[in-house]
């Protein structure tokens, strides 16, 4: 038994956002980063509050772009997410959308593929548990199947659940999840999650020529010991790093995902890469370097949201997005010519 006043006593076994923090959680340092950041988070609310008196939209600008990257207060995550994405627009010009989405036809198939995934779906999270109430695997599950009848040439896809999780935990709307995923799956991220999922396969080839012009030492490592892209960073893509790194520093990049778009997750990726590139080059096979790329994911360096937030925009140097429209239009190639 701990003594009472302990960091683990005062910091809550359940986050804000209902999920149960794991058995090795670091209870003194997180305490000690938080206490700093609330700070930080007290100063930018004040900020925000000011910058969004008088109610209206959130559009984009120069101050808000820069606000934005600082973080975004949890009380305006989804208006400012709604506004900067295109998501209030598309949801305000049409409107009982999505309601009659959930009013139209069943496939059988698209409703089964969801169902099965339910559990799996933040299984330490108490909101998305069975018994709580209300339980919100309801909720998560009415967004999918709209958005499987929506955009019928994606449908559902694992990884999807996630993503929509996340956005019904931050919105607490239906409709504002699905608006939001119809930004992300069918605007800022396409062909992430369509049968090929050519734009996911995509844009890890970019990463690896990324990584092979910026980190010449990792991409020959990679080379050495035959490993694919894939293999370490698909899970990063996917679930646009959900159960990758901490809640809070998902939520950051998140914040400018739907403002600057997908350039970020490249960010994220390099910045993880290089700061931790002299760990990733000890590696010394194919299962170790695999290794390698979960550990990097997780410790100060990442739970640490705000200084996390600075470095992916200092450490990968510059990154234009005709740079990333050229890798992707010849690795997209490459991958057609493959087959």
């Amino acid at each position: 038994m701990e003594p009472a006043g302990r960091p683990r006593d005062r910091v809550p076994r359940i986050d804000p956002y209902g999920f149960e923090r794991p058995e090795d959680f670091d209870y003194a340092a997180y305490e000690e980063f938080f206490s700093a950041y609330l700070v930080i988070l007290t100063r930018r609310a004040m900020k925000w509050s000011k910058l969004l008196k008088g109610g209206g939209g959130v559009q984009k600008s120069g101050t808000v772009k820069r606000y934005i990257r600082k973080g975004v207060p949890l009380e305006h995550r989804a208006h400012v997410w709604m506004g900067v994405s295109g998501a209030q627009a598309r949801m305000d010009q049409n409107p009982g959308y999505y309601h009659r989405l959930l009013q139209g036809e069943c496939s059988g198939r698209l409703e089964e593929a969801i169902r099965t995934d339910m559990n799996r779906t933040f299984p330490d999270n108490v909101k998305f548990r069975k018994s709580a109430d209300p339980c919100l695997q309801k909720t998560l599950y009415n967004v999918l199947v709209a958005y499987g009848r929506h955009n019928q040439g994606v449908g559902y896809c694992q990884g999807m659940n996630f993503i929509a999780g996340y956005l019904v935990l931050i919105t607490k709307s239906e409709e504002k999840s699905f608006w939001l995923l119809d930004a992300l799956v069918g605007r800022i991220l396409p062909d992430y999650y369509s049968p090929a999922m050519l734009g996911l396969k995509t844009d890890q080839e970019v990463l690896g020529e990324l990584v092979r012009t910026k980190l010449p030492a990792v991409a020959a490592l990679m080379d050495r010991h035959g490993v694919l892209w894939t293999l370490v960073v698909s899970r990063w893509f996917i679930c646009l790093f959900v159960d990758v790194l901490p809640v809070e520093t998902v939520l950051r990049i998140w914040d400018c995902l739907f403002s600057e778009g997908s350039k970020i997750l490249f960010r994220v990726a390099l910045t993880l890469i290089k700061h931790h590139q002299a760990f990733i080059l000890e590696a010394s096979s194919v299962a170790d370097t695999c290794e390698r790329f979960k550990e990097i994911t997780r410790g100060s360096f990442v739970t640490e949201c705000h200084t996390f937030m600075r470095k992916i925009f200092s450490e990968p140097g510059s990154l234009s997005m005709a740079t990333i429209t050229r890798l992707r239009e010849s690795c997209r190639a490459r991958l057609l010519a493959q087959g």
